[in-house]
């Protein structure tokens, strides 16, 4: 299986019009050259790391050479050879939604991370037209593979749910694939049940049947269900006499059928071959052990954590708590449950601080207070304090104000320093979708919850292409 994942430094945009953030390499014009994007390196460090991968000191780029109509250099920048980092794993468990005939865990390797190019967005309209995007042309991707040791379609889309969640939470994306943030390849292949001596072995594990290969799957149950609707007609061609053939192919969501897009190449087929514009990465153990001394706790361990002795949960009252805001919602149990213990009160909703809380949690979702001031607020509840959340936030000066014009512009000043090479490209191109990535810095540099975005983008728009240009 394949996951493709474009991290935070990669400058894209779901919302430009079709082919409007198109540069010359990307449509392969000649003389045009290739150049790394640095902000995607972090974050795809951040990926292996999380997913326990041994990052490489030195990995290089090679060219995948096939032809497609997307993507119109004949060619595809990869890492197979020398990928950025490989031998990982994931564990899946019992809550993660995997099939229960898999049991209460499995782990399934990670065979390799590694950075490449992406390809055009093709959009078919039967019987015979077909549309085709660049936008996303040569935009930096994560490309993540697993090893071939899942063996169920609920299990495959649970595989594809926790690598999710292990790359939100160590910010190696900043969407799901809801918002087009993660996409999946499948690979399928089948083999008589108890045959043990299949024809074909990938990663290393042989006694495989022939595989086909399912492109751009944007959703879990897509996964599942494209899976399923491939194992279903390779199972009638064996059955029928005939013989697999290696392919990609196509789903469309509500199909019962996957759909042949061309011919699966093999390794001689692609002559891969190293990419001669692109200099190796040299990746210091320094920076390594900086980044995964700062990964944050995994999900696994929080679950372990809030269902043991300490709090005591149950997993279904747990996984809510770790995975849904970004965490926060687990941040702001343990504050009150602290709170509670420490005034040796029970968390009963009919007491004070519960009957507070409501107002509180109101106020945070309003974005009227900060998520520090509710955890102030709570606490001077559970001290006595006497006056309604409303009155206490004013008297005490406590709601947020909106950030004033100046210091949005010092934040996208800021912003603009970090990457003046891709200010530049915006003014040279045009590429306004880039201007996403300086709003995503923003936010981040900015008071969690303060910077608006609508505000942050007109602020880029009047510095980087002049008031004329704003909204």
């Amino acid at each position: 299986m394949y996951l493709t994942s474009a991290g935070p430094g990669a400058p894209t945009s779901s919302t430009d019009l079709p082919n409007s953030n198109v540069a010359l390499f990307d449509l392969a014009f000649p003389g045009s050259q290739p150049e790394f994007q640095v902000p995607t390196l972090l974050p795809a460090l951040r990926a292996a790391l999380a997913l326990k991968c041994e990052v490489q000191p030195v990995s290089r780029f090679d060219r995948k050479h096939y032809f497609y109509q997307d993507q119109p250099a004949g060619y595809q920048i990869t890492q197979y050879y020398e990928p950025l980092a490989k031998n990982g794993y994931v564990d899946l468990f019992g809550y993660d939604g995997i099939a229960p005939e898999d049991g209460d865990h499995v782990r399934i390797g990670i065979k390799q991370v590694q950075l490449e190019q992406d390809t055009a967005k093709s959009q078919e309209y039967p019987p015979s037209t077909q549309l085709l995007d660049f936008n996303r042309v040569s935009h930096p991707l994560v490309e993540i593979i697993t090893m071939p040791q899942i063996h169920t379609p609920a299990t495959a889309a649970a595989c594809v749910r926790k690598i999710q969640t292990i790359l939100q939470s160590c910010s190696a994306v900043t969407t799901g694939m809801e918002l087009g943030g993660l996409r999946a390849d499948v690979n399928v292949s089948i083999r008589q049940r108890g045959d043990a001596e299949g024809a074909h072995q990938y990663g290393g594990i042989g006694g495989l049947g022939q595989r086909t290969e399912i492109k751009n799957l944007s959703s879990f149950k897509a996964v599942e269900d494209a899976i399923i609707a491939e194992k279903n007609r390779q199972i009638a061609v064996l059955e029928s006499g005939g013989v697999v053939e290696g392919e990609t192919r196509g789903w469309t969501i509500g199909s019962t059928e996957t759909r042949k897009l061309r011919g699966k190449e093999g390794e001689v087929d692609y002559r891969y071959m190293p990419d001669p514009d692109l200099p190796p990465l040299l990746i210091g153990a320094d920076l390594v052990s900086e980044l995964a001394n700062t990964l944050p706790t995994s999900s696994d361990e929080l679950i372990g954590l809030l269902t043991g002795k300490e709090y005591g949960l149950s997993i279904e009252d747990a996984k809510p708590l770790v995975e849904l805001e970004d965490g926060a919602r687990l941040e702001y149990y343990q504050d009150v449950v602290d709170i509670l213990r420490d005034q040796q009160q029970d968390p009963d909703p009919a007491s004070r601080g519960g009957l507070a809380r409501v107002p509180i949690i109101d106020h945070v979702q309003r974005k009227r207070i900060t998520g520090p001031t509710a955890k102030q607020v709570l606490a001077m509840v559970f001290d006595g304090d006497p006056r309604a959340i409303p009155q206490l936030l004013d008297e005490e000066n406590l709601l947020l104000r909106p950030l004033s014009r100046e210091e949005y512009v010092a934040l996208a000043e800021a912003a603009i320093r970090q990457n003046p090479q891709m200010v530049e490209q915006i003014r040279a191109k045009n590429q306004l979708g880039k201007l996403g990535w300086f709003v995503g810095q923003m936010m981040r540099m900015g008071e969690k919850g303060r910077v608006e975005a609508p505000k942050a983008d007109a602020v880029l728009r009047e510095l980087i292409l002049g008031p004329s240009r704003g909204p």
